[in-house]
């Protein structure tokens, strides 16, 4: 049985304010069932209050309200749940990422950064398999899997054992998308391949540390290194060079992850004292 209810009373029904109720019609999201023509009060019936509370719990999740209208308007109950689905999935992916900068601040709150460890080294040309792209920071995770995901394939297929590894340019850094190479060391006369390019990266001195752990923490320790450079080296022209010696494509749990990362300088200083 259905009834007839005053748009005051739908308010106490849903939970909804008067005014968010307003904004609800005026948007075409959820229209009273009649309006009365002299008066322009507005009446709902009691078979819109599942709809109410659904977008009602909707919005308490943030969902904009283009999917929420989605959600409301689907079709079938498929098209709907699929809707939500995609929706909550998003959320947990942002739940994991709040977790982690939650639990980086508690590090940066409770350890003290430790004495870095740098080494200084001289890093012969050499040729690689590579792919080359113009990467948003944003994507950088995906394009790290199936870039060192095919050049893991290759290394299996052709017996290849070498640390891959990446550069990546000034303007990843400075503009959040920039030039990233994803390489894997190779021997000189290495036959060319489908898929990848060959490339011969150039000789350069570096210094070098190795970050321990997830990649959340990266930041910190290239602000140790890029500090310790800055101090102590003369900065050198070129992209950052990242060494993965043991990485995603390992089949290791994050905190066993060890990268090493090479900042490009002029020469290898000379000790003072």
């Amino acid at each position: 049985m259905t009834a007839s209810v005053t748009i005051g009373e739908f308010s106490r029904l849903t939970h909804l304010s008067v005014k968010t109720l307003h904004h609800y019609h005026e948007i075409g999201l959820l229209a009273p069932a009649r309006i009365d023509a002299s008066s322009g009060y507005r009446r709902y019936e009691t078979t819109q209050v599942p709809v109410a509370q659904l977008i009602r719990r909707l919005r308490d999740l943030q969902m904009p309200l283009a999917q929420v209208r989605a959600v409301v308007e689907a079709p079938d109950v498929q098209t709907r749940d699929q809707t939500l689905r995609l929706h909550l999935d998003q959320m947990e992916r942002e739940l994991a990422q709040t977790r982690d900068v939650v639990a980086s601040l508690r590090s940066m709150l409770t350890l003290p950064v430790g004495e870095l460890a740098v080494e200084y080294r001289f890093v012969p040309a050499f040729r690689a398999y590579a792919v080359t792209d113009r990467v948003d920071r944003d994507s950088i995770d995906d394009w790290c899997a199936s870039t060192f995901g095919l050049l893991g394939e290759i290394a299996g297929r052709q017996g290849i054992n070498a640390t891959a590894g990446a550069t990546y340019g000034d303007e990843f850094f400075t503009e959040d998308v920039g030039e990233v190479v994803g390489f894997l060391p190779v021997a000189p006369d290495q036959p060319a391949i489908d898929r990848v390019a060959l490339v011969d990266l150039p000789a350069s001195y570096f210094a070098i540390t190795r970050h321990d752990g997830p990649f959340k923490d990266f930041d910190r320790t290239y602000g140790a290194l890029g500090s310790h450079v800055a101090e102590y080296c003369e900065v050198a022209a070129g992209p950052i060079r990242e060494l993965y010696l043991v990485g995603p494509g390992d089949g290791v749990d994050e905190t066993e992850f060890r990268t090493e990362i090479c900042w490009p300088i002029q020469r290898i200083p000379t000790p003072k004292g």
